[in-house]
C-alpha cells in the first residue's frame, strides 16, 4: 500500500464538526450566583481529535475557565461531550471556538475561556486560547 493510499483510507474514517452534539452536556443550577463570583477551572489532560488534512491523532489539553452566571456544568456530561471530538476532522483553531460556543449556548457564563494545548507535530506545539465575556447592559 503507498502513503497516499494510508491517507486517503484514514480521511475516509474522519467525522465531521457537525457530528458533535452539544445536547448531551447537562446544566446544574448554580445556587450562589447572586452572592458571589466563583471561577471554575477544569483541565482535560487527555484530549483527541483528528487532523481533518492528514487523518492522523491530534492529541491535547484543554483547559476551561469559567464564571458562571446560574448555570454550571455537569463534569460526567463535559467528559462524553469532549469525547466526541476524538473522530472528528477539525482544526485546533476552530474546536476551542465550537467548544466555546457550544458551552457559552447552554451555560450563559459571565466569562469562559478556552484553552487548548496541543502536542508536537513536526516540532511546533500550538496553543490555541479564545474567550466570551457576557456584553454589560447599558442604561441609557
Amino acid at each position: 500500500m503507498e502513503l497516499s493510499d494510508m491517507g486517503g483510507k484514514l480521511l475516509a474514517r474522519v467525522e465531521r464538526p457537525d457530528t458533535v452534539d452539544r445536547d448531551v452536556l447537562e446544566v446544574l443550577d448554580y445556587a450562589y450566583g447572586t452572592q458571589r463570583d466563583i471561577e471554575i477551572k477544569i483541565d482535560q489532560p487527555e484530549f483527541t481529535s483528528v487532523c481533518p488534512r492528514s487523518g492522523l491523532p491530534d492529541f491535547g489539553r484543554i483547559t476551561l475557565r469559567y464564571i458562571p452566571k446560574d448555570k454550571i456544568v455537569e463534569l460526567k456530561s463535559l467528559k462524553y461531550y469532549l469525547l466526541q471530538y476524538r473522530n472528528v476532522g477539525i482544526f485546533y483553531e476552530h474546536v476551542v471556538n465550537r467548544i466555546l460556543e457550544d458551552l457559552v449556548g447552554v451555560l450563559h457564563p459571565k466569562f469562559m475561556e478556552v484553552m487548548g494545548i496541543f502536542t508536537p507535530r513536526g516540532g511546533v506545539t500550538t496553543t490555541a486560547r479564545v474567550e466570551y465575556r457576557r456584553k454589560r447592559s447599558t442604561k441609557t
